[in-house]
């Protein structure tokens, strides 16, 4: 066990992660409806083969994704296209290796009232375009005291260490908002600078992501009227807040700042760009002109979904 006092840098042998916290008629989409909406034609034919001779990858990263019966298929080795930090280090031991990445989205996607969580052992939120997997959460906890934190199993206490956002613990992650699992799989915790630099759009909204629901995932810039194309792009911000007074029995703020942890955030509707709890809304997008529920990838809190809309 490793004893976190006052905050400072934790280094750890692991750093698991999961997350702590689930052809169509045109209609003006809802969050409420149970309407499905088709994805067929959209990014069907993404596929690429290319050497990453990054200093810490120096391997293939290869990502096929295609449309058919069985519905959107990943085929990929999980190596990412982009320059990433250095791995190992202090804080993230672990070095990027080949995986073996398979997964099926419905191309029919659907809304429903229901939450889904995901993350770690409950499974991906979703795959960027490139094959990486997304998973914002983390497995690090804190006791009530403070003072027995670790950024891995086994569990230390109910207060869950964020990832991004906060200072008081360092999960080794890169410029990409990355870092890789014991395993050897590099994925991703927020937005994926490296690989949507490479796509070159600007300040533009751009699909970067399936979630396992089926629906897009955009990065940062949408439109200021969710139904007007013509609207501004402006950039979105998610809902969530730092609550105004920390939750019962947590850790001290003199010791952990208020954005340490995933409990001191609560979604407000209303706030930011009215994105949901699961970092969504219904609306127009350059893929789809007639409108569709889709997730954003936010500078801020939650940073990538936690959470899924649609029927799994």
């Amino acid at each position: 066990m490793v004893g976190c006092g006052s905050g400072g840098s934790t280094p750890e042998s692991l750093n698991n992660d999961v997350t702590p916290s689930s052809t169509t008629t045109q209609v003006t989409p809802s969050e409420d409806s149970t309407t499905k909406f088709s994805t067929d034609d959209v990014e069907c034919l993404y596929s690429y083969e290319t050497f990453n001779d990054s200093p810490s990858v120096n391997l293939m990263s290869i990502s096929n994704w295609s449309c058919g019966t069985e519905g959107r298929v990943l085929s990929a080795n999980g190596v990412p296209d982009h320059d990433v930090g250095t791995f190992p280090n202090a804080h993230n031991p672990n070095t990027i290796s080949e995986q073996s990445v398979s997964a099926t989205y419905t191309l029919e996607p659907a809304v429903g009232s229901d939450v889904t969580e995901l993350g770690g052992p409950r499974g991906a939120i979703g795959h960027v375009l490139n094959g990486v997997k997304i998973d914002a959460g983390t497995a690090g906890t804190c006791d009530d005291s403070g003072n027995s934190c670790r950024l891995a199993p086994p569990l230390q206490g109910n207060w869950t260490i964020e990832a991004l956002g906060q200072s008081s613990f360092n999960f080794g992650d890169d410029a990409n908002h990355a870092h890789v699992q014991p395993s050897g799989e590099y994925h991703y915790h927020g937005i994926p600078r490296g690989f949507v630099d490479k796509l070159e759009k600007g300040e533009a909204m751009t699909l970067v992501a399936w979630a396992a629901d089926g629906f897009p995932i955009y990065t940062r810039y949408g439109y200021q009227e969710p139904m007007d194309a013509s609207s501004n792009i402006i950039v979105i911000e998610s809902s969530y807040q730092l609550k105004s007074q920390p939750s019962p029995n947590r850790p001290d703020v003199i010791d952990y700042p208020m954005g340490t942890f995933t409990q001191d955030y609560e979604h407000v509707p209303g706030t930011g760009s009215n994105l949901d709890e699961c970092n969504g809304r219904s609306g127009v997008t350059p893929e789809f002109p007639d409108g569709i529920y889709h997730y954003y990838a936010t500078d801020g809190f939650p940073f990538l979904q936690r959470c899924v809309k649609g029927a799994l």
